[in-house]
């Protein structure tokens, strides 16, 4: 099982995170060029760049905004004045507060719109949406707003949405089977924001990490950004100091500011040796079950989009008799408990229920691999799950499936026919 491990023991930004994930291998053309199918792709560009923090050298990237590709010196204003890393949401410099003013102030839904209609594949979309989600209740809860009613200042801005978009295509393009991190540094001290001067960590960034491990203090400025902080909450599933697997490769994400120590974030790819027999995969999820019998049935496929978009893992609808004989649909939602409050708020709002059934439910998943198989159309993408060391199903990628039937127009039955046959050459 392969494993990204994140040791953030300098915290962590979104910048340091894509500086950090390249330099461990991902593509940077690739990411670049996939970044470029966001529509506001004429208002940034990605600067990447080999450099040194107390002798770790590492990779640096920086999201230069369009009115500096014009003006170098703002450029060079907005680094020399960056607080910490970057300083995402509301906790960016003056200068870039000023420039944020001149530009729309996104809410929950722009934001959506932007990832929904880039075409990316719909994995990307999931990671960046839920990421963005866990910005948004955490400003909501800050704030004492509803989640559609956060404006995205400097969280909307085309930085911190490149930081988010680009950290999902990351760890979509590394496919490994588990994300983990160490306790999380979050620096100390004050920062200036929109707001006036607030304690570090910022709140958001409090809110983000609640039950993660974290430490306060070892140095006197922001460690840890939301964006950061939203990252790895909404991807990583075990927080922990041990280290039980094999170091394959690592990567160094630089951030901006010096420190008494070196201001990176590091991160390993590994390969798990608890046993010699796979383990399961085990999961807490909460299932929420709704019965309904007085509903136009059209509005099940938005109400269901909703779901999914906010985070929900799983949705589905079983016919009932109720009471009295009458015909109803139990709507059923899978979802992990950081996302419990927003689902049950859909829920409540969108359809016709005045009450909703929970409980935790314990999920078991097979291990799984990625490997790519070459056809005749070129490599495809395949999922293997395994038990106790052995390969006892394969599932071919359907967006790659997708993909290559829409390059050569032919049906997509065809596709999964010429992987079938290649696998049975390979075997």
């Amino acid at each position: 099982m392969t494993v990204l491990y994140y040791d953030c023991f300098a915290g962590i930004s979104g910048d340091m995170n894509l500086g950090a994930l390249v330099d461990l291998g991902v593509d940077q053309n690739y990411l670049i060029n996939t970044l470029n199918k966001l529509s506001i792709r004429d208002e940034f560009k990605l600067e990447v760049n080999k450099k040194q923090k107390m002798g770790i050298e590492g990779t640096k990237v920086d999201v230069i905004l369009d009115n500096e590709h014009e003006h170098q010196h703002d450029h060079e204003h907005k680094h020399k004045h960056k607080h910490d890393h970057e300083h995402q949401h509301e906790h960016k410099d003056e200068h870039k507060h000023q420039h944020e003013h001149n530009h729309e102030h996104r809410n929950l839904e722009s934001i959506r719109r932007i990832i929904n209609e880039a075409t990316f594949n719909d994995n990307i979309k999931k990671i960046s949406l839920n990421m963005f989600m866990e910005v948004a209740k955490a400003e909501a809860k800050v704030h004492g707003k509803s989640i559609e009613e956060v404006h995205f200042h400097e969280v909307g801005a085309v930085d911190s949405i490149v930081d988010i978009v680009g950290a999902a295509i990351c760890l979509d393009y590394l496919k490994v089977d588990k994300v983990m991190a160490s306790t999380v540094e979050l620096g100390g001290g004050f920062v200036r924001c929109a707001h006036g001067t607030i304690p570090v960590p910022a709140p958001a960034t409090v809110e983000i990490l609640k039950n993660v491990p974290v430490h306060i203090g070892k140095v006197d400025f922001e460690t840890t950004t939301p964006t950061g902080a939203a990252i790895l909450k909404s991807t990583v599933s075990e927080f922990s100091d041990n280290i039980d697997f094999n170091i394959i490769k690592t990567g160094y994400g630089l951030g901006t500011k010096d420190f008494n120590i070196p201001n990176v974030v590091r991160v390993f790819l590994g390969e798990e040796v608890h046993s010699n027999k796979t383990k399961l995969i085990t999961e807490k999820q909460i299932m929420i079950e709704v019965n309904i019998d007085d509903m136009n049935p059209e509005l099940y496929s938005f109400i269901e989009n909703k779901l999914f978009e906010n985070g929900a893992l799983d949705v589905y609808k079983t016919n009932i008799i109720m009471k009295k004989g009458r015909p109803a649909v139990k709507l059923s939602v899978l979802v992990d408990n950081d996302n419990l409050d927003i689902i049950e708020e859909i829920l409540f709002t969108e359809t016709s229920t005045l009450g909703i059934r929970e409980y935790e439910i314990e999920k078991k998943m097979l291990s799984r691999e990625f490997d790519k198989i070459n056809t005749k159309y070129g490599e495809i993408s395949i999922k293997k799950g395994l038990l106790n060391n052995e390969v006892i199903k394969t599932k071919p990628e359907y967006e790659d499936c997708k993909a290559i039937a829409e390059k050569y127009n032919i049906p997509i039955k065809d596709v999964y026919k010429e992987i079938l046959k290649c696998e049975c050459k390979e075997a």
